[in-house]
C-alpha cells in the first residue's frame, strides 16, 4: 500500500483520496508501480486546480457577469466533488466559496450599479424635459430653439432606459413641449407678416425722399438729412426679402447719386487748392529738417515760423490734409518732448535729489567696507558673506544714480 499526505493506492490497486469527509475511491490503477498512480492522479488535481485559478483571475481581474461567474462556479464544484483526483480537494472547495461570496458581492455591486444609472437616467430625462419646456414657454429665437429642441430629443434616445411608466409620462410632456413650441412660432411668423407690411411701408415713405433730395446741391444740409434717413433705414426693421432688397436699391440709388454730385463738385474745389498744399509741402519738408532736436530753443523758434506760414497758407485738398496735418504734428510733438527733457535736465531739485542718493550710497559702501574689514580680520565667515553681498547690491546701485546723475550734467 502507497500513501501521501492527500491519498494512497491499496494493495488491490484501487486510488483513494483524502477529503474532510473521510476517504474516497478515486480509480483504479493496475498497470504500474503505485507512485505512477499518485503522481497520474495529483496531474489531475493540478489541471482542476488550474481551472479554479482561472476562474479566480476572471472573476477578480475582470468584468464577468455574476451569472455567468456563478455557473462557472456550479460546474467545477462538481467537478471538484466528484472529482478522479489527488489533492487538497478541501481547499478547492473554500476557495469556490470565496468566490462564491465574492460573485455575491459582485452581483449587489452591479444592482446598485444599475439602479445608479436608471436614477441618473431618470436625472437626465427629467433634465431634458424641464429644459424643452422651458423653450417652448420663452424662447424667442425660433432657429435656435428649434435646433435644440431636436438636439434635446437625440440626448433622450442615447441615455438610458428608465422604468415603463415615468419614460412615458416624461416622453408625453416632452412632445407636449415640443408641440406647444410649433404653435408659438407659427402664431408669431403670422404677427411678423403683418409687421412686415408695416415696415415696408415705413420705408416706402423714407426712400420717397431720399428721391426727392437726389437733386439738392444743399451739400452739408441734405448730407445731414440723408444720414438721418439712414438711421430711420436701420431702426425700422425689415421687410420681407423681395420688398427690402427693391427698397434698397431705389433708396441706395438716390442717396449715390447725391454723393457723387456732392464728391464731383469737392474734387474741382480740392483742385484749386493743390497750389495750398505745395507751399505746404515745402514747408513740411522744412519742419522736418529740425528733428533730431539738437538745440530746443532754436528747434521751438524755427518751428513757430513754420506754423505762422502754414496757417498763412491756406486750406489743402481733403485727401492730402491728414497726411500734412499728421507730419507737422508730428515734429510738433518732438520739439515738445525736446523741452520736457530739457526741463527735467535743467530741474535744480531733481538733480538735487540724484546727488543726495549717490552720496549716501558712497558713505554706506564706505561703511561696508570697514565692517568687512573687521569681518575679515576677526575670521567671521558669514559676517563676511553677508557683508559682500550688500557692498555688491550697494555698487550696483550706485553705478544706476550715478548715471542719473549724470544726466543732469
Amino acid at each position: 500500500m502507497s500513501t501521501d499526505p492527500w491519498g494512497r493506492v491499496d494493495d488491490d490497486g484501487t486510488v483513494y483520496v483524502r477529503t474532510a469527509e473521510g476517504e474516497r475511491a478515486v480509480g483504479s490503477w493496475q498497470a504500474g508501480e503505485p507512485e505512477e498512480a499518485l503522481a497520474y492522479f495529483h496531474r489531475k488535481y493540478d489541471e482542476l486546480a488550474g481551472q479554479v485559478q482561472l476562474l479566480e483571475q476572471r472573476v477578480k481581474g475582470t468584468d464577468l457577469a455574476p451569472a455567468q461567474a456563478e455557473a462557472s462556479i456550479v460546474k467545477l464544484r462538481e467537478a471538484v466533488s466528484d472529482a478522479h483526483a489527488i489533492g487538497d480537494l478541501d481547499a478547492l472547495t473554500a476557495r469556490l466559496d470565496g468566490l462564491t461570496e465574492l460573485v455575491a458581492q459582485r452581483r449587489e455591486e452591479v444592482k446598485a450599479a444599475r439602479e445608479h444609472a436608471r436614477a441618473e437616467a431618470r436625472s437626465v430625462k427629467e433634465r431634458i424635459v424641464a429644459e424643452a419646456e422651458r423653450i417652448a414657454d420663452e424662447t424667442t429665437h425660433w432657429k435656435s430653439g428649434g435646433e435644440r429642441l431636436r438636439q434635446l430629443v437625440e440626448e433622450w434616445k442615447a441615455a438610458d432606459r428608465i422604468d415603463r411608466v415615468t419614460e412615458a409620462a416624461l416622453w408625453k410632456r416632452l412632445s407636449a413641449a415640443r408641440t406647444a413650441f410649433a404653435k408659438r412660432r407659427k402664431v408669431y411668423f403670422a404677427g411678423l407678416d403683418e409687421q412686415r407690411e408695416g415696415v415696408r411701408a415705413a420705408k416706402e415713405r423714407i426712400v420717397a425722399e431720399a428721391e426727392a433730395l437726389a437733386d439738392s446741391t444743399d451739400w452739408g444740409q441734405t448730407a445731414a438729412i440723408y444720414r438721418e434717413l439712414m438711421q430711420q433705414w436701420k431702426s425700422a426693421g425689415r421687410a420681407s426679402r423681395e420688398a427690402e432688397d427693391e427698397l434698397w436699391a431705389r433708396f441706395k440709388g438716390a442717396q449715390d447719386q447725391f454723393f457723387q454730385a456732392r464728391s464731383a463738385v469737392f474734387a474741382e474745389r480740392d483742385a484749386s487748392l493743390a497750389a495750398n498744399a505745395e507751399v505746404k509741402e515745402v514747408l513740411l519738408a522744412e519742419a522736418e529738417k529740425i528733428l533730431p532736436v539738437t538745440d530746443v530753443r532754436t528747434a521751438r523758434s524755427a518751428l513757430r515760423s513754420i506754423l505762422e506760414r502754414w496757417e498763412a497758407a491756406g486750406p489743402v485738398p481733403r485727401e492730402q490734409r491728414d497726411r500734412l496735418e499728421g507730419g507737422l504734428r508730428k515734429v510738433d510733438e518732438a520739439v515738445r518732448k525736446a523741452e520736457d527733457a530739457e526741463w527735467k535736465r535743467s530741474n535744480p531739485e531733481a538733480r538735487a535729489r540724484a546727488q543726495s542718493t549717490v552720496d549716501q550710497l558712497r558713505t554706506s559702501i564706505e561703511q561696508l567696507e570697514q565692517r568687512l574689514s573687521k569681518a575679515q580680520a576677526a575670521g567671521r565667515a558669514k559676517d563676511i558673506k553677508e557683508t559682500e553681498e550688500a557692498l555688491i547690491a550697494r555698487r550696483s546701485w550706485l553705478e544706476e544714480a550715478e548715471r542719473t546723475l549724470a544726466e543732469f550734467s
